[in-house]
């Protein structure tokens, strides 16, 4: 072989070589995204970490839990399902958003982002990425109608495509459910093409909420319809992965959220009961996510994401009828859906928003580890951004923070310190250990059993005050609670009255908050609300129970 030859195979195999190395760096740099949410899954129904307190088997959760990082003080930013999903999809708080000009009931709801707005899926694919959505998506669409009004239950054209939808919020590929399972219309939607005849009148035993369904459509056979869907999507984009272009993939299931409807190969096998048997079936369908990652060899280079929007749901448990206190019920069994902690969902305590959250990412993250720093769901897009080399704008995810220090170093603080969630009557914010409530009762209607009910809790809290409080009165004792979670994760012992001082900074932290647009570092923006109510239907029971507010 000549000389010249054998230095320009040398050359050739170098430069291949490089090719290849720079290929996989970039593999490394840019790893494949799967984030899996399940629907009112509480804190206590995941066994790692509810303990001996979990009568259910969740060994997919467990594995997350095993091979990477288990967060033990991660929270939803609302304890009620779409607000908290705006917050993840786009890293902004939901209530800086305006609300549509108009709206349909349930899975008919109206678009709750306006065209062109930052999301996740808008994100990576600007990084690159190959985008799937498949699931509950409960941020509304736009559908075609027979009469040019607003969509609702009797004029959707469902012959045509949607208007709005996944695709058009950074999705290449979507296969959704609009709302949630107890919400009509009871039919997929694939990439903006509801699947099926749209003909039947069916409703489920939850709510027993009668609306539109496509005629094969059951309850019992979603969660196997998002697996597969989801095991399809990993099928289409293996190969692409394998070589250097990455994917996203959201899964956001609909369970255990009502109506409790294991399927029948699942049906009758935990020991818990009914409830258990739907848990164990939403452990399953994530488990069958990380077998089609392991099928297709994408595990080493895939960062999963297990979480729940928010906490369990009070009404839910071994009968198929929401009831309420029902949970109560599954406590008398010795499961606690919260944990250890108070409240449910729609309330503003700890059992309403502490979300299980675990992350496993191969080589970068420990196995085994546990990160005890706060973090929120909304997180996700700051954290994402840096992990795929997406450089943010001063406006796009502005209460977003990338917990990536985190991931690779568990016992590194937190980014993030302070935290504003939400219930559907009240705000809360977190900063460090401290967590002040606005409002003297559960921050929900206690039509569920969420205690104490607004009614109780106001009514004492007037009398206890004894007039007409002004706007500054509703931020002190008696109308907040102020808890030390270092002290008091349980939420028993309110410190309003005792530490005035820290409710006070609190909830200038919050006006802070709302007044800069943002609550990361950063030019000031401007919510799309001209007023953000923090004290939100206080007038209601002041009305009722002291005269009108000054």
């Amino acid at each position: 072989m000549s000389p010249f030859r054998s230095a320009s195979l040398y050359s050739t195999c170098v430069l291949c070589a490089l090719l290849f190395l720079g290929s996989s760096r970039a593999a490394a740099k840019h790893p494949n995204i799967v984030y899996v949410m399940a629907d009112d899954l509480g804190i206590g129904d995941v066994a790692c970490y509810g303990g001996d307190r979990c009568q259910t088997s969740t060994p997919a959760f467990d594995s997350l839990a095993r091979d990477g990082m288990m967060f033990t003080d991660a929270h939803s930013v609302a304890s009620v399902c779409v607000p908290s999903r705006i917050a993840i999809m786009t890293g902004r708080y939901a209530w800086r958003f305006a609300k549509p000009s108009q709206s349909g009931p349930w899975g008919f709801l109206n678009p709750q982002l306006p065209s062109g707005a930052f999301t996740l899926g808008t994100m990576l694919k600007r990084a690159g990425y190959r985008t799937g959505y498949v699931g509950k998506w409960h941020l509304g669409t736009l559908m075609h109608t027979k009469d040019g009004k607003n969509q609702g239950v009797d004029n959707v054209d469902y012959e045509r495509p949607l208007r709005v939808g996944p695709n058009d919020f950074g999705f290449d590929y979507s296969f959704i459910l609009p709302g949630s399972l107890d919400m009509y219309p009871y039919v997929f939607v694939r990439n903006g093409h509801f699947q099926g005849e749209v003909t039947a009148q069916k409703g489920w035993s939850a709510f027993n909420r009668v609306g539109p369904a496509a005629e094969d459509f059951e309850d019992y056979k979603v969660l196997d319809a998002f697996a597969t869907e989801a095991e399809a999507f990993l099928d289409r984009n293996a190969e692409q992965a394998r070589n250097g272009r990455p994917f996203f993939l959201y899964v956001a299931l609909t369970s255990p959220h009502t109506p409790t409807s294991p399927s029948p190969a699942f049906e009758g096998t935990s020991k818990l009961g009914l409830y258990g048997d739907f848990v164990e079936e939403t452990d399953a369908t994530l488990g069958r996510v990380l077998a089609a990652l392991d099928k297709h060899r994408l595990a080493d280079n895939t960062l999963v994401v297990a979480t729940s929007d928010h906490g369990a749901a009070p009404y839910a448990g071994n009968v198929r009828k929401a009831t309420p206190n029902l949970i109560r019920e599954l406590e008398a069994l010795g499961h606690y859906a919260s944990g250890i902690y108070r409240g449910y969902k729609f309330t503003l305590y700890e059992g309403g928003l502490r979300v299980p959250f675990l992350v496993r990412w191969p080589g970068r993250v420990e196995p085994g580890s546990k990160c005890h720093g706060l973090v929120g769901l909304n997180d996700m897009a700051a954290t994402v951004a840096e992990i795929a080399n997406v450089e943010l704008a001063p406006d796009e995810a502005p209460d977003s923070i990338s917990i990536l220090p985190v991931l690779t170093s568990p016992s590194s603080p937190s980014p993030r310190t302070s935290l504003v969630m939400q219930s559907p009557l009240a705000f809360a914010i977190r900063d460090r250990q401290w967590k002040l409530a606005l409002s003297p009762g559960s921050g929900s209607r206690g039509m569920w059993g969420t205690l104490p009910i607004p009614e109780q809790a106001w009514g004492a809290a007037m009398h206890s005050f004894g007039s007409a409080p002004t706007a500054d009165d509703l931020r002190k004792a008696p109308f907040v609670q102020l808890f030390n979670l270092d002290t008091d994760v349980r939420e028993t012992e309110n410190l309003a009255s005792d530490r005035p001082e820290v409710a006070a900074r609190l909830a200038a932290l919050l006006d802070k908050a709302i007044a800069d647009g943002r609550s990361t570092p950063g030019p000031a923006l401007e919510n799309d609300v001209p007023h953000v109510e923090v004290h939100r239907n206080s007038v209601q029971w002041i009305d009722r129970y002291g005269g009108n507010r000054q």
